[in-house]
């Protein structure tokens, strides 16, 4: 499996990882334990060693299931988990990057996890009531403690990055980003203070730091198989605007497009979703979340090809509307 060193630490993970939040079982469909881990220890046989996931998917049981899953090989694997994501007795999600919020988190995340560290640990989403001081001063802590090796952002704007960086340094940040999904506004109707191709790609170009992409088929639209017709009711992605916006008959005519450039290959679309990330060198790891083993071969495969730079300015040129 081809790796890439994450930021400057020299540490190399695996272009291709496995999101876990289909492991948490809320939202997902995906309610047999067994079967999860079935699919953490395929992409673990396919090569993959980068394994994200986050407390609030499943409110706590995804780090559970994917702790149980890699309790036998811990040291072969890489754990990216978060932090700043509360919830209530009634679930109710708050931001939360308080220096007391953290330390709660992380013994919490630990235990679920059963490991004495986590990998890395990435602010999950800016907090606006917490000074960026505070929270990095005890995610400092946390690393020379040994609890976490390395720090890590997600949905961070490049001026919050500086801030964070001037305490501690950063080595990823995670974004939403795919053909589809290059300079978005929203994410299932969240504002996004980035701008991930026009903003944060150069950032990570000047300074070494890693993007870490989530949602690279654009949660299926980006799949040969995806027809909203066809979703099953309580689908989290009827959830989401950007798929049902007046976006979306532009967006569906510009896969039909890329397709051919897929078919050309004899590829199946997602691969060359996967395909188009994994050409930029800022990239270090990709964020799929599966629920059948087959998708995570498919996603493996996306490896061994390559799309040529034609193709990838025809890609652009679809997406520009150029003709």
């Amino acid at each position: 499996m081809l790796k890439r060193e994450l930021g400057n630490t020299g540490e190399e993970v695996t272009v291709i990882g496995l999101g876990c939040w289909q492991l948490g079982q809320e939202w997902t469909g995906m309610d047999d334990d067994k079967k999860s881990i079935e699919l953490v220890h395929k992409a673990y046989d396919l090569g993959i060693n980068f394994f994200d996931v986050a407390p609030v998917y499943g409110f706590g049981h995804a780090e559970k299931v994917l702790g149980e899953a890699v309790s036998d090989r811990r040291e072969d694997v890489f754990i990216a988990s978060k932090v700043g994501l509360r919830w209530d007795d009634q679930k109710n999600i708050v931001r939360n990057l308080s220096s007391e919020s953290i330390r709660e988190e992380i013994e919490n995340s630990l235990k679920r996890l059963d490991t004495d560290y986590i990998d890395l640990y990435q602010m999950h989403w800016p907090d606006p009531n917490t000074p960026i001081q505070e929270t990095m001063e005890e995610l400092s802590k946390l690393k020379e403690e040994g609890k976490i090796r390395y720090i890590g952002a997600s949905n961070f704007n490049v001026p919050l990055l500086e801030q964070a960086s001037a305490v501690e340094e950063i080595v990823s940040n995670q974004v939403l980003y795919s053909i589809l999904d290059q300079n978005s506004e929203h994410y299932h109707g969240l504002p996004l203070i980035y701008r991930t191709r026009d903003e944060i790609m150069p950032y990570a170009e000047k300074t070494g730091m890693s993007v870490i992409p989530y949602s690279p088929v654009c949660q299926g639209m980006l799949t040969d198989s995806f027809d909203m017709s066809k979703l099953e009711e309580g689908d989290v992605r009827y959830a989401n605007p950007e798929l049902w916006n007046e976006k979306c008959e532009e967006n569906y005519r510009k896969v039909q497009e890329i397709k051919k450039i897929a078919e050309k290959y004899d590829k199946p679309l997602a691969q060359l979703a996967f395909n188009w990330l994994r050409k930029q060198d800022e990239i270090t790891s990709i964020i799929a979340g599966v629920t059948k083993i087959y998708q995570i071969e498919d996603n493996v495969a996306s490896v061994e090809w390559e799309l040529s730079d034609e193709d990838m300015d025809k890609i652009d040129e679809i997406m520009l509307n150029k003709e």
